[in-house]
């Protein structure tokens, strides 16, 4: 039976799969690798290297009814398209509201999830861990569910380019655009910035 869970990062999915698994009697354990919930949602004023990050004036681009959780509705006084900080709170509610703070460990990066060496008889995996001081610890769970969303890394496919290169979340402002500009990432927030 499948009682120990590891989830790996605190993005929505990541509370949505925590607050699933308490309610179907599980341990969840989170490891989030940053100081905060949030996932992608959570603006850094300062850019953290080899992570997606948002910029200060980014809106959803879907309301509040499409991206609310179905048993956690979005305040109503809250705008339809949600700036990032409005947001961020939402979830914040949310992990409060169901208390899922404490299954979470912050500043924990996931090194590495393997099956342990007898898997074919427990289904049970090794998950190794470094905190924040570089101490790394082994865990063994009964699941792991990965949620560290799609975004966790820019994708930067041009290794070189003759002109500065910066993606979306690099930029915390609208950039002054010369005459002829190159856009990579034809996206919505690319379009934004």
């Amino acid at each position: 039976m499948v009682h120990r869970v590891a989830v790996i990062g605190a993005g929505p999915s990541g509370l949505t799969s925590m607050k699933a698994c308490l309610e179907e009697g599980m341990m969840p354990t989170c490891f989030e690798s940053s100081d905060d919930i949030g996932g992608l949602w959570r603006f850094k004023e300062v850019s953290e290297p080899n992570r997606a990050n948002i910029y200060r004036s980014l809106t959803i681009n879907i309301s509040k009814e499409m991206m609310s959780f179905s048993d956690f509705p979005v305040q109503a006084d809250y705008p339809n398209y949600m700036h990032h900080s409005k947001i961020q709170n939402y979830f914040r509610m949310y992990a409060e509201h169901f208390k899922l703070l404490k299954h979470i460990r912050f500043q924990t990066l996931v090194k590495n999830v393997n099956q342990t060496p007898d898997f074919s008889r427990t289904g049970q995996w090794e998950v190794v861990t470094e905190n924040k001081d570089g101490k790394e610890e082994r865990h063994v769970f009964d699941a792991v569910i990965c949620c560290s969303g799609h975004y966790s890394y820019p994708n930067l496919p041009l290794k070189e380019f003759p002109e500065s290169l910066a993606s979306p979340g690099e930029q915390k402002t609208p950039l002054p655009l010369p005459v002829f500009t190159r856009v990579y990432n034809p996206s919505v927030s690319t379009m934004d910035v």
